[in-house]
Order: structure tokens, then sequence, then C-alpha cells
């Protein structure tokens, strides 16, 4: 990536927001998919931000971002919970690839909160592995519903919130990085019929974006 790869938190989330704002509008460039950037990376990888996002299928990391191989450490799985892969998977990021931004991104009509909160409001949950992602999501239910006026994309916010909080109070890595400036977390909303991503929640130093 040369000399203008992002190595600040700030300058992430910049380079994030503005494939975004590409992506938007239908001006993507599709950078870094080439033959030669595949040939590129083959020994090593320098991804200058990881995405924690959800694994719906209408929100591919490196697709809404504009961003192409090498970019991004992406990690996915339904709902965005966070358990202990997850966890592993981001000390790897700051770590030992020293990424200076964890993007944590949830989105509108999220079939994993719709899961919880059918859970919540019929006092059932779902049988198999399904329940964990279930009893995973259902804090954020009960805590957004503290405001009687909350509906569904308040409870999917309040589902960001509440994972950045996690990795950071559950990884003392992760919180290390953070207070010695080194990485950040930023908790985003992707909204499916906009395309637009939203910052909703910080954890550690990032200028207003």
């Amino acid at each position: 990536m040369g000399m203008d790869t992002p190595t600040t938190p700030d300058s992430a989330l910049t380079r994030l927001l503005d494939g975004n704002h590409r992506y938007v509008a239908g001006q993507s460039r599709h950078e870094h998919q080439d033959p030669d950037r595949r040939a590129e990376l083959a020994g090593h990888q320098n991804p200058f931000a990881q995405v924690f996002g959800c694994s719906d299928s209408r929100v591919p990391a490196e697709v809404v971002f504009d961003q192409g191989l090498g970019d991004l450490f992406v990690i996915r799985n339904a709902g965005h919970i966070v358990d202990p892969s997850v966890l592993g998977s981001i000390e790897f990021g700051v770590d030992v690839l020293s990424i200076p931004l964890t993007l944590l991104l949830g989105h509108t009509s999220c079939g994993a909160v719709g899961a919880a909160i059918n859970a919540v409001d019929s006092h059932s949950t779902p049988s198999g592995y399904l329940r964990d992602v279930v009893e995973r999501i259902a804090p954020a239910v009960f805590e957004a519903r503290r405001d009687p006026e909350a509906g569904y994309e308040d409870i999917v916010i309040e589902n960001v919130r509440q994972a950045a909080t996690a990795i950071r109070e559950k990884s003392a890595a992760v919180n290390r990085a953070i207070h010695e400036g080194r990485t950040a977390i930023v908790g985003g909303l992707y909204n499916l019929a906009e395309g637009t991503v939203t910052p909703v929640h910080t954890e550690g130093r990032i200028t207003a974006h």
C-alpha cells in the first residue's frame, strides 16, 4: 500500500468513510482487486483497518467501503456477537498486525436482532446454537427499551454499543492498545437501503467525523 497506509485511528476511519461515500454515490473504484495486487500481497499483509460485522449477505465490508485485497481484516458472524473466537481475531489484528482501527458494523433490519426481540417478546429462546446468538443480543433489547419509545433501529444501535464495550472490557490487550492510542473502536450503523455508514459509538480517541 506504500506510504498512504493509514496508521492512526482517525486516518483509518477517514479512509473507510471516504470509500463508503464513493460506494453510496455509485463511484466505487474497485482498487486493489487485480492480479498485480494479489501477487504483491502473497507473502504478507498490512491491513489498515479491521471490520467486525454481521454475516448478513447484504453487508460485505470490502464492497460497502470500496476496498480490496489486503486492505481490511474482516470478522463476521450473525449479529456481530462477541465470543472468544472474535476476541482472539481482534487481538490478532491489534497486536500482531498493528491495525489502528476496529469498525464494528451493525445494520438496519438485522435478522439476528429480530430473533432476539422475538425471543424476549415471546419469552422463548430458539434451540441449538442460535440460542447463543440470541442470548448475547437480548441485553441490548432490554437496555434500549428502558426508553419506552425505542424502536428496532435503537436496539440495533444499542447492540453495536454493547459489542464495542464488551470487546474493550473483555480484552486486556485491546484495552491497553486503546489507552496507548495505538487503536480505537468505532461502532457504525449501515443502512441497507441507502448504503450509508453512520458512526454511532467510539471507544478510544477519535476526532469528530
